[in-house]
Parts: C-alpha cells; sequence; structure tokens
C-alpha cells in the first residue's frame, strides 16, 4: 500500500468563510498516483472544518446564519467560558464541532467516488491567519 501527504495553507481573510478546496484534492490524488483507496481531508485547527456538500452559494449563507444562530460571536467572557483565557473565539469552537473535522473520499479508477453535486469545503470559523489542511492518501 502507498500513501501520499500533502498540506494546503489558507487564510481566509473574514471571520468566517468557506472554500471549495476540491480542485486542490484532485490534484493531490493525481499526484499520488493512487489509484484505489481513501483520501482523508482534515482541518488541522480547532476552530476549522472540513465538509462534504453542494457549492451553492445560498446553501453557504444559509449555513452562516444557522452557524451564528447556533454559537453566536460573542468576545465577552460571560457567554463562552473559554473566552476567559483571553481568546474570542469560543464560538468558533463550537461551529467546528458542529460541523467537524475531516472527510474521508473513496478513491476509484483515480478519481474521487462523489456522489452527485458533492464537493469537499474548508470552513473556517476563526480567520484572518494563516491555517493548514492535511490531504492524506491511501491505496495501491
Amino acid at each position: 500500500m502507498k500513501s501520499y501527504r500533502k498540506v494546503l495553507e489558507v487564510n481566509i481573510p473574514s471571520r468566517m468563510g468557506f472554500l471549495n478546496i476540491t480542485p486542490e484534492v484532485r490534484e493531490a490524488l493525481k499526484d499520488s498516483g493512487i489509484k484505489e483507496g481513501l483520501v482523508l481531508v482534515n482541518a488541522m485547527h480547532i476552530t476549522a472544518s472540513v465538509f462534504i456538500n453542494d457549492d451553492e452559494p445560498g446553501l453557504h449563507e444559509d449555513y452562516k446564519r444557522w452557524l451564528e444562530e447556533l454559537a453566536p460571536f460573542d468576545p465577552s467572557p460571560e457567554r463562552y467560558h473559554h473566552n476567559r483565557t483571553g481568546e474570542d473565539n469560543g464560538d468558533a469552537h463550537h461551529k467546528r464541532q458542529i460541523m467537524g473535522r475531516e472527510v474521508v473520499v473513496a478513491v476509484t479508477n483515480g478519481k474521487l467516488d462523489f456522489g452527485p453535486w458533492e464537493q469537499i469545503f474548508y470552513g473556517e470559523f476563526d480567520g484572518r491567519r494563516r491555517k493548514r489542511i492535511m490531504i492524506k492518501i491511501i491505496g495501491e
């Protein structure tokens, strides 16, 4: 079995945003030479997420609104005990927990084995600085 690892670096200029990283994952798969196996895509930060869904701007706006309702940004230490450490991103940790840490996609005949409309996204909930995404591919 072979393995391949690639790290992407991103900097989302806003506090919250979504980035379609499917092209980068496809390129990594091509570079790996793996034809059958699995791709793991992992947000390497505890205030970010990787998820699969449709690349539809209305849906992404709905996510932002929904996440803000569930875990509103509030830098004060009253709402989030985490902010008592001097941080202001307690909400971002909750948003990441909701959206998840990683995705795994099957590789079949050298291609990502997606269902209709599926794409891979990086979700940022405490942006404005450089962060990393790991792509790990294993197989033959």
